[in-house]
């Protein structure tokens, strides 16, 4: 993948709204967010549990559609993509990192991770999956199944497959969220190493003020608005 203009927009969100329908009456999740992020920033957004950030997170992704406002990533607006051409831009373009593994237990990792190359239409996905497997140190491990395999080893499986594509974008929420300490920091430390040598556009929610302070820009956010956006000193992550 190129390295994306640094001067480009990667994300830009005008008027952003999201409302869900419930039987007491509509429930305001996100209002009026405006926001840009720019390509290769790495970008954490923290605030507290119920504040919108996970939804803010799934309407970038095109998981969630808003119902008001304009969202774009990447130079395209979603709200003109169809269902289809929203999950085919979500490969190419956007990878997504959660909390859970979300692995497939039939699959080994190296399928995890070539799998979706593969629907992508790529002849080289396994070739691909297993340069990928190798770089997150997993080699020894790609005929392993999910379940033969740590919490920090699947996490790095999902970390694999979320880079493979050559994202523009890297969605994570929590990462680290199921994982200890120690292995958790190294986790993060391979995240920050892919994210440099790649450039890839990083936007990070966590409840660790540590980890936000390792990315360039922290957002707030509460009772869905964005209350603070703040330029970061951020360390160098270790390699």
């Amino acid at each position: 993948m190129e390295r994306p203009d640094a001067d480009a927009a990667m994300v830009e969100l005008s008027g952003l709204e999201l409302t869900y329908r419930a039987a007491a009456g509509p429930v305001p999740v996100l209002r009026g967010i405006d926001l840009s992020l720019r390509a290769g920033e790495t970008v954490s957004l923290v605030g507290p549990s119920g504040s919108g950030k996970t939804s803010l997170l799934m309407v970038i992704a095109a998981l969630e559609r808003p119902t008001g406002g304009e969202v774009r990533v990447d130079g395209q607006s979603l709200s003109a993509l169809d269902e289809d051409a929203a999950a085919r831009f979500r490969r190419d373009r956007i990878g997504i990192v959660f909390q859970g593994f979300h692995l497939i237990p039939t699959m080994t990792a190296l399928e995890n991770v070539a799998v979706p190359l593969e629907f992508a239409g790529r002849s080289d996905a396994f070739a691909r999956a297993a340069e990928v497997l190798g770089q997150v140190g997993l080699g020894h491990r790609m005929e392993h199944f999910p379940g033969q395999l740590s919490g920090g080893e699947q996490q790095r499986v999902a970390l694999a497959r979320a880079f493979a594509p050559g994202p523009a974008l890297l969605l994570a929420d929590e990462p680290t969220g199921n994982l200890d300490g120690a292995t958790g920091a190294r986790v993060i430390d391979l995240l920050f190493r892919l994210q440099r040598e790649r450039g890839t556009t990083l936007l990070l929610i966590t409840h660790d003020p540590a980890l936000a302070g390792r990315c360039g820009r922290r957002l707030s956010i509460a009772d869905g608005r964005l209350t603070g956006d703040e330029t970061l000193l951020a360390d160098e992550p270790v390699a």
